[in-house]
């Protein structure tokens, strides 16, 4: 960390510190990974069963416009832990290095006297628990999904100490498949499967934790319902025979009208996924909808366990993921891309003791999170860190912003597009791209090639690009100017000296 702002952050954290511990709330923040804001069955979804969640929203504040800083697990969640903005941060890509300047949520809070603790999906680089201690967690039982941290992983470790056919690969699917089936039910049992283990372990942790006489910070983080598909019994037959609404099929002529950058991303596979049959595609949707039914499940035995320990009273609940997903929305499964399903996401947050619930429609921003916190626990937050707290309802924001590598860098696969400098990703000269959303609009600013512009109020599906509508020139503008003062004044903390030091 760099001596100067380590130096200011210790002395905030030191002026914390003089609250006795025994009147700050605990801390338990929820995490799925890719988790859609429609998919909460209180945002409207009909179909899916979030039970826990739907019990958590009605005693949270339930925010309906709360957006992501970044459409990609790492740089999204780095911004969340710092309260940071990813061109600040410089966490750009998934797996790279974080910047040892910055300081994270668990360091604030564990110099503030708080223990800290991880179960899950952490995305750091390098993958291990030993980097997660530098970050501030005490403790950190890592898995991150991906089969090169498998050697980190403490769920795999665990499952080959407990699980007969631990030789069967977490992700394998079942073989054969009877006709009329989900052919992506899953091939281990769900008691061994990396969201049962996640909810276990994270309800041992909150045992110990809450026994304890420190305030305790535990993030508890679960891969899914990121994809693949895979979804173990009985998840996978839990919406048999239902027809979930499939979005609009989009052509590859529309995909063509898109932005270059864009269109790199989009069409990148060899068999575009654009392409997906509507049959395959509806069991793809009733995966991912078992799979949140597997999470909300788990979240429900943790914050059982919660109750159990009598500290619910005095704990902070946040749930939460780092991004949305596409689900074929324009063409795409995953995410990456700028459009609504990826970076509205939900936000609960259950305040300690009988603070006022309900729905909160101000809009905030991810990098929001972590400054609200801190004030919910009477710890100053750090001059470095950009959000705003939301702890007290009002306006919320004018403008939102979001930015990411488009398309986006991917090394050591079949997907390989790598950044070259001079050159960018794919023949995209700049890839970085930035977006501004207000109440009614959007703009999604590609450096040196046309943009979109979406008028959020008369065409929520984002399916009309007005960017070369004259009628709508100023507002392009405006917004243009928006992320011109956004990326000008966002690092000012950072860059401006608050006096000589001679």
């Amino acid at each position: 960390m760099e001596p100067i702002r380590r130096r200011e952050f210790l002395k905030s954290a030191a002026l914390g510190a003089a609250q006795s511990n025994t009147q700050r709330p605990n801390i338990l923040f929820l995490m799925a990974d890719q988790f859609r804001y429609d998919c909460v069955g209180v945002n409207g979804n009909s179909i899916v069963r979030t039970p826990n969640l739907d019990r958590l929203a009605a005693q949270s504040a339930n925010f309906s416009h709360a957006f992501v800083q970044a459409p990609v697990c790492v740089p999204s969640r780095v911004s969340c832990f710092t309260g940071r903005y990813p061109h600040s941060h410089k966490n750009r890509v998934n797996y790279t290095p974080c910047n040892s300047s910055e300081v994270f949520l668990q360091r604030m809070l564990k110099d503030a006297g708080y223990r800290t603790g991880s179960v899950g999906k952490l995305h750091l680089y390098p993958p291990t628990a030993e980097q997660a201690h530098t970050t501030g967690f005490d403790r950190a039982l890592m898995h991150d999904g991906v089969g090169a941290t498998d050697p980190y992983s403490d769920y795999v470790k665990w499952r080959k100490a407990h699980d007969p056919q631990a030789g069967t690969p977490y992700t394998a699917l079942a073989k054969p498949i009877e006709s009329g089936k989900n052919p992506f039910r899953g091939a281990i049992p769900y008691e061994f499967s990396p969201t049962h283990w996640t909810g276990q372990e994270t309800c041992k942790m909150l045992r110990e934790y809450a026994a304890g006489a420190q305030p305790f910070f535990l993030y508890s983080s679960f891969f899914k319902p990121h994809s693949p598909f895979d979804t173990p019994p009985p998840y996978d037959a839990m919406f048999d025979g239902v027809e979930i609404p499939l979005p609009r099929r989009t052509s590859l002529e529309e995909i063509q009208r898109l932005p270059p950058p864009l269109q790199k991303l989009i069409l990148r596979s060899r068999t575009p996924e654009y392409t997906i049959p509507p049959e395959r595609l509806q069991w793809m949707y009733r995966s991912y909808y078992g799979a949140i039914a597997m999470v909300d499940y788990e979240i429900g035995q943790i914050l059982a366990e919660l109750e159990r320990s009598g500290r619910s009273r005095e704990t902070i609940v946040i749930f939460s993921t780092d991004h949305g997903a596409q689900l074929l929305e324009h063409g795409l499964m995953d995410k990456n891309v700028f459009f609504e399903a990826s970076v509205h996401v939900p936000l609960l947050l259950r305040y300690p003791g009988d603070r006022a619930s309900g729905r909160r429609d101000e809009m905030v921003e991810m990098v929001d999170l972590l400054p609200t916190l801190l004030e919910l626990c009477g710890i100053p937050v750090p001059k470095q860190v950009q959000g705003r707290s939301f702890a007290q309802p009002g306006p919320g924001r004018e403008w939102v912003f979001s930015e990411n590598i488009i398309p986006e860098i991917i090394t050591g696969g079949a997907l390989d597009m790598a950044f070259v400098p001079g050159k960018g990703v794919a023949g995209i000269r700049h890839p970085d791209a930035k977006m501004v959303r207000s109440r009614r609009w959007k703009l999604n600013y590609y450096p040196g090639y046309t943009g979109e512009l979406y008028d959020l109020e008369n065409d929520p599906h984002e399916e009309r690009n007005l960017i070369n509508d004259p009628a709508h020139g100023a507002t392009a503008a405006e917004l243009r100017a928006a992320i011109l003062d956004w990326m000008i004044t966002a690092d000012e903390n950072d860059q401006i000296a608050e006096r000589w030091l001679v």
